[in-house]
């Protein structure tokens, strides 16, 4: 009979809390869309610039990409690293050479899939016709293969890992702001402090600050575990590396303390974790959006850690410098400054000043 009372006790709470009863309810039914509707898009049909190919291997090559036909290599070699595309064909001394950017194992696999596929259609039509090809260059013509970025034993980790690195560091700064300012208002410290003639924008700022030491030694040391324990190749400078990581990280720490704001308890804030955290896993770039419908790139223009991922990947893996990713970091530097001036508002609910 007491377990039956107990058990009331408990629906009546979770009833009573309409945030978690909504979470329970949907959170997971949206965090499953999005994986349906990101995973379900994958790259079908990679885009090729072709140069000086055969027509009969053009045809086949229709059939698993999409091909357009241009004449100035160097121009298309310029193309292809500003990623309009995603691999070059050139045709030379019976040797099709197919040169990849290379950063995105995801379109790398597409890029070589599509070539494999045509490559074995195109030998089926000509053997007849050239009775002369031999095995040798099959073999040759399917292996030939330049990175321009990258190698051919790049793995998907080495592909994800410097988005992997950003999303750690904005996970967990975001759980340990929340979970330490809300210790800090729960406890009453808040409360004694917001008593003082101190403003609100100088305890957002004092918190941030305190806090901001602690998320740079952990940064760093992310950043150095990932490269010297795991092996990960940044391509750019390290310092800019931990440029982005700080200024993500910042943003992160601001975000989760502005998100504390609004819960009673941790219960309540990890409550936020699947409708904040979770889509910017998705949209950051972990998995290819090209092929997404238009409202998922665009809705991933508004996720910190989509700005965050991309610059993290252009410095680690394509050597971007400071002036190539100045967008992204205006962008991380603007969220950070937008949640630190929405901690000040949200703290008018315990002082009016």
């Amino acid at each position: 009979m007491r377990t039956i009372t107990m058990t009331k006790r408990v629906i009546k709470q979770i009833i009573g809390d309409k945030r978690t009863l909504a979470l329970l309810l949907f959170a997971p039914i949206f965090v499953l869309f999005l994986f349906s509707t990101i995973l379900n898009s994958p790259i079908v049909k990679p885009n090729l610039e072709a140069v000086n190919l055969p027509p009969a291997l053009i045809d086949s090559i229709k059939s698993e990409a999409k091909v357009i036909v241009t004449t100035d290599t160097k121009d298309a070699l310029s193309r292809l690293k500003n990623r309009k595309f995603d691999g070059l064909l050139t045709f030379e001394n019976n040797t099709l050479t197919v040169t990849v950017e290379g950063s995105d194992s995801s379109i790398n696999g597409a890029v070589k899939k599509a070539i494999s596929v045509a490559f074995s259609e195109y030998t089926k039509s000509t053997i007849f016709t050239n009775p002369k090809l031999s095995q040798a260059g099959i073999k040759m013509l399917e292996n030939k293969f330049v990175f321009i970025n990258g190698a051919e034993t790049m793995t998907a980790f080495d592909s994800v890992a410097p988005m992997m690195m950003g999303f750690f560091i904005f996970f967990f700064v975001f759980l340990l702001a929340g979970i330490s300012f809300l210790r800090e208002r729960i406890s009453g410290t808040l409360d004694r402090l917001l008593a003082t003639p101190i403003k609100r924008y100088e305890i957002v700022l004092g918190y941030f600050l305190g806090f901001g030491i602690f998320v740079m030694l952990q940064t760093i040391i992310i950043q150095l575990f990932m490269t010297y324990v795991l092996g990960i190749t940044i391509k750019g400078s390290p310092l800019l590396v931990l440029l982005i990581n700080i200024i993500l990280a910042a943003g992160s720490l601001s975000l989760g303390t502005l998100l504390s704001a609004f819960a009673k308890n941790e219960f309540q804030l990890i409550q936020f974790i699947p409708i904040v955290i979770v889509p910017q896993i998705l949209f950051s770039g972990l998995f290819s959006l090209r092929e997404a419908p238009l409202w998922v790139n665009v809705l991933s223009k508004f996720f910190p850690l989509t700005y965050g991922a991309d610059a993290l990947k252009e410095v680690a893996l394509r050597g971007s410098t400071f002036s190539d990713i100045g967008v992204d970091l205006l962008a991380l530097t603007g969220y950070a400054l937008l949640f630190i001036l929405l901690n000040s508002l949200a703290l008018k609910k315990y002082r009016r000043l």
